[in-house]
């Protein structure tokens, strides 16, 4: 992917299994948890390109979440900031080559932003 595609989406659940099972049934998609990644089954639609995750449901996270595809996270919030967004979830490691943030823009709409490649097991 390049800087500015849309990588991933997140998808808040309250129930992990309910949510496999509704949206298997409902877009054909196939749900999985990589290992490791237990509490975070992974989602992927027939055109094999589209997916992203059922994350848990918590403060903060009661929305749907797209993350953004960048060249670097540092810089990108650094001009997101400068623009007018802030920082609502600041980077973090998810493998030794990929890492995560979270920036809210103007209007107050959640942006997640993806640096890195991500190898995952399959599950």
């Amino acid at each position: 992917m390049a800087h500015g595609d849309i990588t991933h989406i997140d998808i808040p659940v309250s129930d992990l299994d309910a949510a496999k099972t509704f949206y298997s049934r409902l877009f054909g998609w196939q749900i999985a948890a990589p290992p490791g990644f237990e509490e975070y089954p992974m989602w992927q639609a027939p055109n094999k390109i589209s997916g992203g995750g059922l994350a848990p449901r918590g403060e903060g996270f009661t929305h749907p979440r797209s993350y953004v595809e960048v060249d670097s996270i540092d810089d990108t919030i650094a001009t997101a900031v400068d623009a007018g967004a802030t920082v609502s979830k600041q980077k973090e490691e998810i493998s030794p080559t990929s890492w995560w943030a979270v920036i809210v823009d103007p209007d107050g709409n959640e942006i997640g932003l993806y640096e890195g490649t991500t190898d995952v097991p399959e599950a």
